[in-house]
């Protein structure tokens, strides 16, 4: 049976090299809400082949999302994210396998970090493959769509999902944009529900848990595969496995140590007792 405390991840990890792999329950402070935590609502996210597949899709997820993404883009850090660069600073984290898009452990300061599953500043043509920023696409769409912000209420009164999505009732109205270069469909450059990761993300993840003695899980229920994976390699390599998270995991099974608690609090007191291999 796993431990439990603090004090157990501390005497499991001093001394080794650790990479992270963080979920969107290190972003809730941050003021973005999570998936699967214990408190988080159902929610029944848009899947690349409804996505891909359907026009009316596209437009409820674009509409959707031109009031969500402004949220994120004003979130900033928290002191979890900043617990992470203080243990890469140290030379204790090797590196960080995020499957959140915010970019928030970026912001923060973190240098080696894995966007999993994408992020939400940048967007794709499905036919021509040209990325553009989330930003310059924010232009076009209230070009296309004035008084459409303020038709649908303060970003504050609309709830905010982690892919940078927001639930609104009435999109019907909203007029996506096509590629300004080959008129094709655009596509969040996140991977969605029912898509691959890139097998060259996926395979710099895996190299990063073999150069690290360890692997920390921050904030997520390694409900997917595309995460719970790595823990599965690190205990599989006899790595021990701390995983930190509001509730059950699907990776509880190979964890050496599982604290039951916000991630926040807990990689803040890691960052003050865990210091660096000797000789790093």
């Amino acid at each position: 049976m796993a431990r439990t405390t603090v004090d157990d991840a501390v005497e499991v990890l001093t001394g080794l090299r650790v990479a992270a792999l963080t979920g969107a329950g290190v972003s809730t402070d941050s003021g973005i809400p999570d998936y699967r935590g214990p408190d988080s609502p159902p929610r029944n996210p848009m899947t690349y082949q409804q996505f891909v597949g359907d026009e009316e899709f596209r437009r409820h997820y674009w509409a959707r999302n031109h009031v969500g993404w402004t949220h994120v883009n004003r979130s900033l850090p928290n002191a979890g994210h900043r617990a992470l660069v203080t243990l890469e600073e140290r030379g204790v984290l090797a590196g960080i396998i995020t499957q959140n898009v915010d970019l928030l452990h970026e912001d923060a300061g973190s240098r080696n970090v894995i966007d999993l599953h994408g992020r939400y500043d940048r967007v794709i043509c499905l036919s021509c493959g040209r990325v553009i920023s989330r930003a310059h696409l924010a232009e076009r769409l209230d070009a296309l769509n004035p008084g459409f912000l303020e038709s649908v209420g303060e970003v504050a009164d609309i709830e905010i999902a982690p892919d940078a999505d927001a639930v609104i009732e009435s999109t019907a109205h909203f007029r996506p944009a096509p590629c300004e270069f080959c008129g094709g469909v655009l596509k969040p450059e996140i991977v969605y529900f029912g898509e691959n990761v890139p097998r060259e993300r996926v395979e710099r993840a895996y190299a990063l848990v073999d150069s690290a003695d360890a692997i920390l899980v921050a904030g997520s229920s390694l409900t997917v595969m595309s995460g719970l994976r790595f823990v599965r390699h690190a205990a599989e390599a006899d790595k021990p496995v701390v995983i930190v998270n509001r509730g059950i995991t699907r990776g509880d099974k190979y964890a050496t140590v599982k604290i039951d608690a916000g991630t926040s609090d807990v990689l803040q007191e890691l960052a003050r007792r865990l210091s660096g291999p000797p000789g790093r």
